[in-house]
């Protein structure tokens, strides 16, 4: 069963400023900051597990997101209808995990690209 967009509007209404979703593979990943903090397969938020998340959680409970991927900590209903708790929790993540690597071949934030004659001839090299 794939994710529904109404959870992942409710998801990122309780989250707050600064949470985005981008669909991957029929499912969603969240990011705060620019990183990927969790996945939602299934109508399920799977947390990356840090060491503040399992101080942060009570009881954390650890499940793969989907065959074959690396147990993540499942935030439950109760947790993400609670707005300032799931923010905490998404920063937490968030600062836990290193910056996310420039990728080759990117123009960096900030930062375009020549255009015309002279950006394409920039780009054959």
């Amino acid at each position: 069963m794939a994710t529904r967009p109404q959870t992942i509007a409710h998801l990122l209404d309780q989250a707050g400023e600064g949470v985005t979703a981008r669909a991957m593979f029929g499912e969603y990943a969240v990011y705060e900051e620019g990183r990927v903090v969790a996945l939602v397969c299934d109508d399920r938020l799977d947390l990356k597990p840090t060491a503040p998340d399992r101080a942060l959680l009570d009881a954390p409970e650890g499940a793969p997101p989907y065959p074959g991927a690396k147990p993540h900590l499942v935030v439950g209903p109760d947790l993400r209808d609670e707005s300032d708790a799931l923010a905490r929790l998404l920063a937490a993540t968030a600062a836990a995990l290193p910056e996310p690597k420039a990728r080759p071949g990117r123009a960096s934030p900030g930062r375009e690209r020549p255009s015309g004659p002279a950006g394409r001839a920039a780009r054959r090299r």
